[in-house]
């Protein structure tokens, strides 16, 4: 995987010219470049997509791919393409681009120890951070407006669905005492609560119903949910985080009516685990989800581990 990583951040970066490369290149050191999340439409570091040739922009993707699975490239690949439907819906006011996402690479990958790279734009931000052969992917964010898109009465664009149905599959398994226990306020919040902070909440009260307490099915749903986040990594990356949270107690939160076409938000925390859900905006069909590591978001755990085998 660092390998794929070194040689597709490689080929990016050798198609720029100095200008270009001077937009895709920062310090490793450089944290407020490098600890950045930012799903909005703003300006932000890195090339643009848009500014590179097909074989840029190949490169570009395939380093993406190399920290998602399959189905997660799906999705952001879906989300990227939204941008289109949104400048339609827009009117093209505001020139909206598919290929407004921008890539910046922070260290040399051809032969620093310590390296990372992010690919951002409106609705997506994937953070990776390279120690050694030790790899770290957080944060990740996916959002989507609009969240679905329909014909019919049929979904033609929906990318945040099993997001969205694995958590109302929940709800339905949740006695109504462990459903009070969940819901934790009759609105929803604005957006999620970690929005574009460099460190997210370790701890966001009230917690919710403890994973404890739930009976089996609604533990599966539990487990199947957070499994909906950690699996947009690479299998090998995915697995590692399974392992990780696999001692640690887990708590599910929902904000909001629990009926479908309302606003509403749900949170699951764990040790170094924060998963949120909002979905409020344009009608409640415009989604941001992410999945963050309040204590090593931006790769300092994997950093950590390797300082420490260096001595």
């Amino acid at each position: 995987m660092t390998e794929a990583m070194r040689r597709y951040a490689g080929e990016l970066l050798g198609r720029l010219d100095d200008d270009r490369a001077a937009q895709a290149r920062r310090d490793f050191d450089d944290d407020r470049a490098r600890r950045w999340i930012e799903y909005r439409p703003e300006p932000r570091p890195g090339v643009s997509l848009a500014d590179l040739d097909p074989a840029g922009r190949k490169a570009a993707h395939q380093l993406l791919a190399c920290a998602l699975s399959t189905h997660a490239f799906a999705q952001a690949a879906g989300i990227m393409a939204l941008e289109e439907v949104l400048d339609r819906a827009e009117g093209g006011r505001r020139g909206r681009h598919s290929d407004d996402y921008r890539v910046v690479v922070f260290g040399e990958p051809a032969h620093d120890d310590r390296w990372g790279w992010r690919f951002e734009g409106h609705h997506l931000s994937v953070s990776v951070t390279v120690a050694g052969e030790l790899v770290s992917a957080a944060p990740v964010f996916l959002g989507a407006n609009p969240a679905t898109v329909s014909y019919a009465g049929r979904p033609v664009s929906r990318p945040l669905a099993p997001e969205e149905d694995v958590a109302r599959a929940l709800l339905d398994a949740l006695s109504p005492e462990q459903l009070r226990q969940a819901v934790v306020a009759d609105t929803a919040p604005d957006d999620i609560i970690s929005y574009t902070r460099p460190q997210a909440p370790e701890r966001t009260e009230p917690l919710g119903v403890p994973a404890a307490q739930l009976g089996a099915t609604a533990r599966a749903l539990l487990d199947h949910l957070l499994a909906v986040y950690l699996d947009r990594l690479r299998p090998e990356l995915a697995a590692a985080e399974t392992a990780r949270l696999r001692e640690g107690e887990l708590h599910f939160a929902w904000a909001g009516p629990v009926r479908p076409g309302h606003g509403h938000y749900y949170r699951i925390q764990g040790p170094d685990l924060l998963v949120e859900y909002d979905n409020t905006q344009n009608g409640a069909n415009h989604a941001h989800t992410v999945l963050r590591r309040p204590r090593s978001d931006f790769g300092d755990d994997v950093l950590a581990r390797h300082y420490a085998s260096a001595g």
